[in-house]
């Protein structure tokens, strides 16, 4: 065997053990692509369920929302109704109290009537009771016409008034 035979040998048999790692390399790569195909089957599963959950909870949570506008707009049209029914409240708290004072205005006047004759009863009876408890007085005999020099019924300044405008004459 001449050395471009050897050479060419030399180089087949390399070649030959280039393509054998060439097709292991293919073989472990194409195992590589099968196993990374089968992840992303898996994670697109997954991700789909979990999309499908998101899709659910906005679904729900825009059901949620629906029933809050509507409890909002039934809310809103209970604050006008009471915003009306306070108007109609202070419009008519005015006559009310005019009824009122005109209907208690004879009553007030009839229980103060009544309070002050029970209360006029109940001092003359007092009096009664205290008159005839005490013994009576013997009365003085006053002369009729010219009455004392001083009243007894004068204060004490009226007195002395009474006795320099005497002792003037």
């Amino acid at each position: 065997m001449n050395a471009g035979q050897l050479a060419a040998l030399i180089a087949a048999i390399f070649f030959a053990a280039l393509a054998c790692v060439g097709m292991f390399v293919l073989l472990r790569l194409a195992r590589l692509m099968s196993a990374a195909a089968g992840m992303i089957t898996d994670y697109r599963a997954k991700t789909d369920h979990l999309i499908e959950q998101a899709q659910a909870a906005v679904d729900r949570t825009n059901e949620q929302l629906a029933r809050t506008d509507s409890i909002t707009a039934s809310m809103d049209q209970v604050t006008a109704n009471m915003a009306e029914l306070s108007g109609h409240v202070s419009a008519l708290a005015g006559l009310a109290r005019g009824i009122s004072a005109a209907a208690t205005a004879p009553l007030t006047g009839a229980s103060a009537l009544v309070f002050g004759l029970r209360r006029a009863t109940a001092v003359r009876r007092s009096l009664q009771v205290a008159a005839l408890a005490e013994p009576l007085p013997e009365v003085a005999a006053r002369p009729a016409i010219t009455g004392p020099a001083h009243p007894a019924g004068l204060a004490a300044g009226a007195r002395g008034r009474a006795a320099r405008t005497a002792g003037r004459r």
